[in-house]
């Protein structure tokens, strides 16, 4: 619940709690505090039960944990019923890197050189190459300036 509190903090409320409810006080605070977050935990623990009661038999292996994304997601990953973990192992990207790149290749050295006249020799075309206007002036843009 306080995993992310720190020692520092820990005494820094310790000593506030001390100021605030005085040293007489505070152990009754602490019971109460302590007897409240008890029942609400007696209660969630309650309503749970009560869910699983009336989701029914089908559902005995449900875990309220379950519902967050995360922890749903990791146990459908570590699933061997899906057979992911065979996907993940067979799937090699740099074999499957290598494939495309000779397919590319194969389809560059087919296409004819001098078939377009916007193409850079080896029959690539030259995507660094700005297209040649013409007519005219640059365009003016009034907001630039």
């Amino acid at each position: 619940m306080f995993n992310d509190i720190g020692p520092l903090e820990l005494v820094t409320i310790i000593v506030l709690a001390v100021l605030v409810f005085g040293p007489d006080k505070l152990p009754k605070v602490i019971q109460d505090v302590t007897r409240t977050i008890r029942k609400i935990r007696e209660f969630s623990e309650s309503a749970k039960q009560d869910i699983r009661q009336e989701l029914g038999p089908e559902f005995k292996d449900f875990e309220f944990e379950d519902l967050n994304p995360r922890t749903f997601i990791r146990k459908q990953m570590e699933n061997d019923e899906l057979g992911l973990k065979e996907i993940r192992n067979g799937f090699d990207l740099k074999k499957e890197m290598a494939e495309v790149t000779d397919a590319v290749h194969a389809r560059d050295t087919d296409s004819s050189p001098g078939s377009s006249s916007s193409s850079a020799p080896g029959g690539r075309i030259d995507m660094t190459k700005k297209p040649e206007d013409p007519g005219g002036p640059p365009p003016f843009d009034a907001d630039a300036t």
